[in-house]
């Protein structure tokens, strides 16, 4: 168990434990990170040349058909990693404790993180990619176009 923070608030169990749903993963992140070197975020990410990919279990290959070099995708990972006992937290960036639904932080009861990255080659079951925050290995769960007319309100500004 990690250190706590000021006011941050851990669950009474590990939410593993109460698992409903089963997931498959479709394959691997490939980054340079390990624990102690990662980017905060995937905006900190970009600030730093690298070299990343998703992996796929060949199976999966197939649906990569539509994809092409240049577009947006949303990928979703799993922070393997990560604790999930922690349900408000004080983050070192803002004033006093929040919950963690309202922080993008990898520390969550089911530890699902998201990043929206673009695609810069894809080569069998290897998708090259601009960025990303994920420690090398870390398992994926699966892979969807981000489409501006679906995934943004026209108009909508989304900064508060």
């Amino acid at each position: 168990m990690a250190e706590r923070r000021e006011g941050e608030i851990a669950l009474p169990f590990d939410p593993a434990e109460r698992a409903e749903a089963g997931l498959c993963f479709i394959g691997r992140i490939r980054s340079p990170w390990v624990k102690g070197t990662a980017p905060k975020n995937i905006g900190a990410a970009r600030d730093i040349e690298h070299t990343s990919s998703l992996e796929l279990d060949p199976v999966y290959a197939p649906a990569l058909a539509g994809l092409s070099v240049g577009q947006a995708v949303q990928v979703l990972y799993w922070v393997d990693r990560g604790e999930r006992e922690l349900i408000v937290q004080s983050p070192a960036h803002a004033e006093g404790p929040r919950g963690t639904f309202s922080l993008r932080s990898p520390v969550r009861p089911n530890p699902i993180a998201l990043a929206t990255v673009v695609i810069t080659g894809i080569e069998g079951a290897t998708v090259g990619i601009d960025a990303i925050d994920a420690y090398d290995g870390t398992p994926l769960l699966d892979i969807k176009p981000w489409i501006a007319s679906v995934d943004v309100r026209p108009g909508w500004r989304g900064d508060g």
